[in-house]
C-alpha cells in the first residue's frame, strides 16, 4: 500500500494530449500492481522485512513485552477465530497468495488474452462457475493452511497459556476483534481499554496498576476480575441481565420482567435437596412468548472467571457445563414444578464464551428477532454476539482499573428517621426568599 501510494497518490490520471506516453506508463505500473506484490518476498526481501521490522515494534511499544515472542507472531498471523488478530505475515504469504490469484483469476485471464468480448448465455455461465469453482479450491486450500498453522502454534504455546488459547478460540470471543467500532452501538474502545483488552487476550502482563488491591491481596489479573470490591463483578452480571431483557422486548416477547420473584412455596417437596426453597428466591429475567406463544420463561445470569483457582484446573467446556448444572440444581425443578415454566441458566466466561444453555438461549432469541425486523438470521445472531461480546469486555476491562476505594470499609447506612426533613425544607425556603 505505501509503495503504491508514493508512485500514485496525488499525481495526474487523467488523459491529456502532452503527456499521454507518461499517462500510460503510470497505469501500466498500477496495474502490474499484483504481480510485483506477488513476488515481493523473492523480489524485494528488504520491504516485507521492513514492514514486519515496523509490525513488531508497534506491538511491543504498547503491550508488556521487551520482544515479541515468535510464537506471539504466528499466532497473530491466524485469523480471528483462530485465535488471531488476522495480521499476517507478508514475508510469508505474498507467493502463495499470488499463486491463488492466479489460479483464481486464470479462466477471466484466458478470455481477456483471447480479446474475447461477446459472450452468449451459455459462455457466460460457463465463465461464472470456473470462476467459482476455482474461487472454492483457493478457500479450502487457504483454510487448510490456516488450520495446520493453528496446530502448529498451540503445540508451541507455554503451558501457562493453552487455556487462554482454549478460551480464544471459542464461538464468539473473538468477534469483537472483527468488528467495525461504531460508536452508535458501543462497539468502541479507547486506546488504554483495546491494549488492555489485547494484554488480556494474549496472557500479557498489564502494566500500570496498583500492585496491591484495597482488599490487602496482589492485585493479579486473576484478583481484579474476581474482586467484588467496588462493585465490578456485579455489575458485569447486571449489564448482561438488562440487555438480555432488553433484546426479548425487542424480539417481541411480552411480559418481560426482571428479576421476578417466584411463588412461595406452600408444601411442595421436591427430589434433589439443592433446591432454593426460599420464599423471596428471585431470577434474572422473565418472558412470555419464547419457546411459543404463551409459555412463559425464566434465565438467571451467571459469569464466571476461567482464571480462578477452582476453573482453571479444568477444561474450560467442563467449567461452562458445572456452572450450568449448579444453576439448574438450584432452581430447575423448582420453576418446572411450581411456576409451570422452562428455565434456561445463561452461563458466561468474562472473555466470552458461552455454555451450551446460553447457545440455545441466544439462537432462538435471534431466530424470534430476526423475524420480527425482516433480517437475516446470520446478521442478528453475529449483532447478538457482537454486543453480549462487548459488554462482557468492558466490563472485564473497567475490573481491570476501576477504582475500588483506598481500604476496605463498609459505607455508612444514613436513616431517613434522622433527618429532619420539615427543618430542610423551611431552610431552604427561606434561603429562597433572602
Amino acid at each position: 500500500k505505501q509503495w503504491y501510494q508514493r508512485r500514485v497518490r496525488g499525481q495526474q490520471l487523467i488523459p491529456s494530449m502532452t503527456g499521454q506516453p507518461v499517462i500510460n506508463e503510470r497505469l501500466r505500473s498500477v496495474f502490474s500492481l499484483p504481480a510485483r506484490f506477488g513476488g515481493l518476498g523473492i523480489q524485494n526481501p528488504v520491504a516485507t522485512s521492513d514492514s514486519e521490522y515496523y509490525f513488531s515494534k508497534l506491538m511491543t511499544e504498547n503491550l508488556s513485552a521487551s520482544e515479541l515472542p515468535v510464537f506471539h507472531r504466528n499466532l497473530l498471523s491466524l485469523p480471528a477465530r483462530h485465535g488471531g488478530l488476522g495480521i499476517f505475515n507478508p514475508v510469508e504469504i505474498a507467493d502463495f497468495e499470488y499463486a491463488g490469484s492466479a489460479v483464481a483469476t486464470a479462466p477471466l485471464s484466458r478470455y481477456i488474452t483471447e480479446q474475447k468480448t461477446k459472450f452468449d448465455g451459455e459462455s457466460l455461465h460457463l465463465l461464472q462457475q470456473e470462476l467459482a469453482c476455482a474461487k472454492s479450491e483457493m478457500l479450502t486450500t487457504k483454510r487448510k493452511i490456516q488450520t495446520k498453522a493453528e496446530e502448529l502454534v498451540r503445540a508451541s504455546l507455554p503451558a501457562g497459556e493453552q487455556r487462554f488459547h482454549e478460551e480464544r478460540t471459542r464461538r464468539g470471543t473473538s468477534i469483537w476483534v472483527t468488528s467495525l467500532p461504531l460508536k452508535e452501538h458501543n462497539f468502541n474502545l479507547n486506546k488504554q481499554e483495546f491494549w488492555d483488552a489485547m494484554s488480556l487476550r494474549y496472557c500479557l502482563e498489564i502494566e500500570g496498576r496498583p500492585s496491591k488491591c484495597p482488599c490487602g491481596k496482589s492485585n493479579t489479573t486473576e484478583h481484579s476480575l474476581s474482586c467484588p470490591l467496588g462493585g465490578y463483578v456485579q455489575l458485569r452480571h447486571n449489564e448482561v441481565r438488562d440487555l438480555t431483557a432488553n433484546l426479548l422486548r425487542e424480539a417481541g416477547c411480552r411480559d418481560v420482567s426482571k428479576e421476578p420473584h417466584l411463588l412461595p412455596i406452600t408444601g411442595e417437596t421436591f427430589r434433589l435437596k439443592s433446591v432454593n426453597t426460599a420464599n423471596d428466591a428471585r431470577l434474572d429475567v422473565a418472558a412470555r412468548g419464547f419457546w411459543s406463544s404463551m409459555d412463559k420463561i425464566y434465565t438467571d445470569v451467571r459469569i464466571f472467571n476461567p482464571l480462578a483457582p477452582t476453573n482453571s484446573a479444568i477444561p474450560l467446556d467442563t467449567a461452562l457445563k458445572r456452572h450450568e448444572e449448579e444453576k439448574k440444581r438450584c432452581y430447575n425443578e423448582r420453576v418446572l414444578e411450581v411456576e409451570q415454566s422452562s428455565f434456561s441458566p445463561l452461563v458466561f466466561s468474562v472473555t466470552g464464551a458461552m455454555g451450551g444453555e446460553a447457545e440455545k438461549f441466544y439462537r432462538r432469541l435471534a431466530l424470534l428477532l430476526a423475524t420480527r425486523t425482516n433480517q437475516s438470521y446470520t446478521d442478528t445472531i453475529r449483532y447478538i454476539r457482537q454486543r453480549l461480546a462487548f459488554t462482557l469486555l468492558r466490563t472485564t476491562v473497567i475490573s481491570l482499573r476501576g477504582h475500588r476505594g483506598n481500604k476496605l470499609t463498609k459505607t455508612r447506612e444514613y436513616k431517613s428517621e434522622l433527618i429532619d426533613i420539615n427543618l430542610l425544607y423551611n431552610t431552604f425556603n427561606y434561603n429562597l426568599s433572602n
